[in-house]
């Protein structure tokens, strides 16, 4: 970059800097409530636990947080001696005596949030551990998190990870919900600690070449006996990292920070970290919705698309996004890998959620002919040739069996020529889907096909609106 690009560059995250860097009110306000809960925390603890301890963690924790953001997250910590029951139990009694207003919600355990003070406040019960490779669940290695962090990142440090996160928030790949699939807190503050900077930060990702491995704290060469997997169903012992991008947890040398991140919001973060240092201009830290497609808007690009759009619409299961989202991706999934095989050849797809929740398939061929070919075994391969031979030699509803070269073929009925006509049978249910999605289209779903679609428009009009005028 030229040094007319380095000074615009420097007046854009000066001018980005000022922006979220909380004022002198906005941390008296943050400090005033955090303070108050964590006195009522370590007051309603001890009484039950003597050796229990409260701590602040998070973006406020660390300092890292940018103005506007409104949320304090205290943990309470108990002894590594007590049980799993006692935990829950005693950190649901913490957690209602810290926020007598909150409510109850439901992770790897129970925890209580609600609102203090136009505060957004989690009170998360954890155990007090010595080594975050200890840890009992999820929640645990956070405290360690912030004591690592809190003893690395330095007030200029701290600037640059909220010039990275308003830079993240902006392209919108910040958030390790498996709705979003991005660059949790975290992993920003890790990234901008390894590159010493936000700029540095931009200049490395602009020419990374996954899979890209980081490891802060030399645990170890690139991992070959740790697995990034989130399913619960896959013993992950033995499994390599293979994710797109990995950073070893400093504090937990058998987890990628980055596991969650997507190879698409990798390269997204790349395509923008070039444009940045590219064109230095504020918009790359400004993003916005695109107004609602309108129902004739739809129907008026579809045509031109000259494609054959149809969806699945049902309720959405009653579940959180991290629940919900990933089982929505598979059934998405699963649905373009049937149509593809059945011949219909899906442009692109979607699934979105709100009250209630879409499968959207665009689909190149609307209909297929009457018959399909199905090839049979060579005519060599004797055993299995002859019983294909024998199974059409009398059908009267086939064509053949023939010989295409030198092997079998028959010419039979399709038993669906739209794709209407498969997803409002029972064989939508041979689709490969999420658990809860099936159980919700069992209890009944519409399909929508061609204008019909623009009825989406009053739920999903922004998403659609993405979805027709798509950009990195």
């Amino acid at each position: 970059m030229s040094t007319d690009g380095d000074d615009r560059l420097a007046d854009v995250l000066s001018t980005v800097l000022d922006r979220v860097e909380p004022d002198a009110d906005e941390r008296a306000a943050l400090d005033a409530v955090a303070d108050s809960l964590l006195d009522r925390a370590e007051t309603a603890v001890t009484e039950r636990h003597p050796d229990a301890d409260v701590m602040l963690v998070g973006s406020t924790a660390r300092d890292t947080w940018i103005s506007g953001d409104r949320d304090i997250d205290v943990f309470v910590r108990f002894p590594a001696d007590i049980d799993r029951e006692t935990l829950e139990r005693d950190g649901l009694a913490v957690g209602h005596e810290t926020l007598p207003d909150g409510h109850e919600e439901y992770a790897e355990h129970p925890y209580v949030t609600g609102e203090r003070d136009g505060f957004a406040v989690d009170v998360v019960p954890c155990y007090r551990l010595d080594d975050a490779t200890d840890i009992r669940s999820a929640v645990d290695r956070t405290p360690f998190h912030t004591t690592y962090l809190q003893e690395r990142l330095d007030p200029a440090l701290a600037a640059e990870v909220r010039l990275a996160k308003a830079f993240l928030k902006a392209i919108g790949v910040y958030g390790s919900d498996l709705r979003t699939r991005g660059f949790s807190g975290y992993l920003t503050e890790l990234l901008v600690l390894e590159y010493g900077g936000f700029r540095p930060l931009l200049e490395a990702a602009a020419d990374w070449h996954p899979p890209i491995h980081l490891d802060p704290e030399a645990h170890r060469a690139p991992r070959e006996t740790a697995s990034p997997s989130r399913d619960p169903e896959v013993d992950d012992v033995d499994l390599p990292f293979d994710d797109p991008l990995v950073a070893i947890d400093p504090t937990d040398p058998e987890r990628n920070v980055a596991a969650v991140c997507s190879a698409e919001n990798v390269a997204r973060f790349q395509h923008h970290a070039r444009a940045l240092l590219a064109d230095p201009e504020l918009d790359h830290f400004e993003s916005t919705d695109p107004a609602p497609f309108t129902p004739a808007e739809l129907e008026t690009v579809l045509a031109d698309r000259a494609t054959t759009p149809v969806a699945i619409r049902f309720d959405a299961p009653d579940l959180v996004d991290d629940q919900l989202y990933p089982q929505l991706e598979r059934s998405r999934a699963g649905l373009v890998d049937a149509l593809n095989r059945r011949g219909f050849d899906v442009c692109r797809s979607a699934a979105w959620a709100a009250e209630t929740a879409v499968l959207w398939v665009e689909l190149a061929i609307a209909e297929r002919p009457a018959i399909e070919r199905h090839e049979g075994p060579p005519v060599h391969v004797r055993e299995h040739a002859e019983g294909f031979f024998d199974a059409y030699a009398d059908d009267p509803d086939v064509y053949g069996p023939f010989l295409d070269g030198d092997r079998y073929v028959v010419e039979r009925e399709r038993e669906y020529r739209t794709a209407p006509a498969f997803l409002g049978s029972d064989a939508l249910f041979g689709v490969r889907l999420g658990a809860h999605v099936e159980t919700a289209l069992e209890d009944g779903y519409d399909v929508l096909q061609g204008d019909d679609v623009t009825e989406l428009c009053a739920e999903f009009g922004v998403e659609l609106a993405r979805y027709v005028r798509p950009t990195v």
